[in-house]
Parts: C-alpha cells; sequence; structure tokens
C-alpha cells in the first residue's frame, strides 16, 4: 500500500503557517509528500526544502490572484499537488498548511486505510475537527464550526478538490463515499499572532470577495482582535502533536476569552440535542458509508 500526502501554501512565513509541523505530521504515515509552492513574497519555498529532501517533493507554481470568487484559487493549487503525485499510489493524505496530525492516531489512520484498500466503493475516509482559536486551550464547540471532513481520497483521476478545497468531489459534482475514521485534524489556522492574523484577513478574504466587499467588511488595523469572534467555544482536554509542542510553547499573546459571547446560540444547541440522540443535523459534503473491517 503505498501512501502520498500532498498540499500546497504560499506566503507561509508572512501569515505564521505551521506548514512545516503539518509536513512533518503526516510523514511517517507517507511514502512520499508533493508540495505545490505558490510564488512567495518570503522565503517559503527555502521553509519547504529543508523539511525532508528525500521524502518531500516540490512543484513550483504561480497563483491566479484574478480568481476573486468562492475561494476557487485554493481548490485549483490544490488539484495541482494532487495530479502530482505518482501513478502508483494508492491513498493521498491531504492536509492544508494548517492542520496537524496527531501521532496518537496513526494506527487509527493505517488501519483504516488498509481495510478499506480493496474496498472499491470507498472513495476517502473521514476525519474528525479540533478547530483552535484564539490560544491553544480552547477549540470550537462541534456544533458552531464544521466537524468533519474528507481527507484521505484514493487516487482516483475523477476526484477533485471541491469549492474552496474544503473537501473533494468526484466526476460530475458527486460526492465521496467515504468511512469515518477514529482520527481527528488538528486546526490551528485561527491560532496566530493578533498581527499575522489581521494580514491574513486583509489577503485571504480577496479570494473570496471584490474590493467593495473588502472595504465594508475587513477592518484596516494592526492587530486582529479575537474578542469578536461569535462561534462558541470550549476548553481544549488533551494534548497537543509533538510537532506543534515548541511552537505551542512559544505563544507570546494573551487571549482573552469572554464566554458571554461565545456562546452556543440556540441553532446549535439544537444540533448538539440532535446529535446526542444520533441525528447527524446540517450540510454534509460526502456520503458516509459501512465497510467490514478487519
Amino acid at each position: 500500500m503505498k501512501v502520498t500526502g500532498f498540499t500546497f501554501v504560499r506566503n507561509a512565513i508572512v501569515y505564521d503557517y505551521p506548514v512545516v509541523e503539518s509536513i512533518r505530521s503526516i510523514l511517517p504515515l507517507c511514502d512520499e509528500v508533493v508540495v505545490a509552492v505558490g510564488k512567495s513574497e518570503d522565503d517559503t519555498l527555502q521553509l519547504i526544502q529543508s523539511i525532508d529532501p528525500k521524502k518531500v517533493r516540490i512543484i513550483e507554481t504561480i497563483w491566479d490572484d484574478s480568481l476573486r470568487e468562492g475561494g476557487r484559487v485554493l481548490a485549483i493549487e490544490t488539484d495541482k499537488a494532487f495530479q502530482a503525485i505518482s501513478d502508483d499510489t494508492d491513498w493521498a493524505f491531504y492536509l492544508q498548511g494548517d492542520e496537524v496530525i496527531h501521532e496518537n492516531d496513526y494506527p487509527a489512520i493505517r488501519k483504516a486505510m488498509a481495510d478499506c484498500l480493496n474496498e472499491e466503493q470507498v472513495d476517502g475516509l473521514l476525519f474528525n475537527y479540533k478547530h483552535f482559536y484564539g490560544s491553544y486551550e480552547y477549540i470550537g464547540a462541534p456544533t458552531s464550526w464544521y466537524p468533519n471532513e474528507i481527507r484521505v481520497v484514493r487516487n482516483n483521476q475523477e476526484i477533485y478538490s471541491y469549492k474552496d478545497a474544503q473537501g473533494f468531489r468526484k466526476g460530475d459534482n458527486q460526492k465521496l463515499n467515504v468511512v469515518r475514521v477514529d482520527a481527528s485534524v488538528y486546526h490551528y489556522g485561527w491560532v496566530k499572532s493578533p498581527e499575522a492574523m489581521q494580514k491574513k484577513q486583509e489577503t485571504f478574504n480577496k479570494y473570496w470577495h471584490d474590493d467593495q466587499w473588502m472595504e465594508n467588511n475587513v477592518e484596516k488595523a494592526e492587530a486582529y482582535d479575537y474578542d469578536e469572534q461569535p462561534k462558541a467555544l470550549i476548553p481544549f482536554e488533551g494534548t497537543h502533536p509533538k510537532v506543534m509542542q515548541e511552537r505551542v510553547a512559544r505563544l507570546h499573546w494573551n487571549f482573552r476569552f469572554n464566554p458571554k459571547k461565545h456562546r452556543l446560540s440556540a441553532k446549535d444547541k439544537l444540533k448538539k440535542l440532535l446529535k446526542r440522540l444520533g441525528i447527524e443535523a446540517g450540510y454534509a459534503n460526502y456520503t458516509i458509508i459501512k465497510v467490514k473491517q478487519n
């Protein structure tokens, strides 16, 4: 069974992406990792080159900054990396530059890939999510942040990155058939210095919106105000992946947690109740199936 990782990145240093930690977190599971490195304004290319030259293969790309709708450019860059994996790959492991896998989940991921290898109806594996916000001590409540997404897909030319690269589709806009894996993606996209987060807000929203929307909705500031985030948070109970521990120790800003602003809405409370009853509520970009596990 051959497993190839793939991802894309640009300006990782400017926007303080934990992309080195992200790639290192899947290296033990992969025979190779393909990284599409967009032309950057910093030393991102040299940063990726320093990780593991024997297992990390780089393709250099140029982003189309004229694409200003739906985050489409992110899906295009994802597909560039996916299309560059070797033909003899069985499973392709996708992570974005702010997502990390915990080493405790390696056995479950390996087992799921092995169990599903010859189950041709399975297009991919569905992971749980832990969305960190503001600091490494709080995560988004599962009912108010997206709780799952596909991060391992079969090496199938019909599969492609969907919309803003959060998930995948196949063929003529068909949802992928996926199997749940008892493993989590640790998403650190909302844990940056307030200055780096502000830069990201002022830049990345351009891939979804035009200049007028940016002018009306993205405030110009020196630093991002984390206390304005409306989604509910809960304390994180657990450990961070080993590759993240040095970064976690470097946290150098104060995060003010206001539970009155970060509480569940009525809609989220209903979702929480339905989940307790075994009913999944909300949009799902996949179809969950079951297969016999060894």
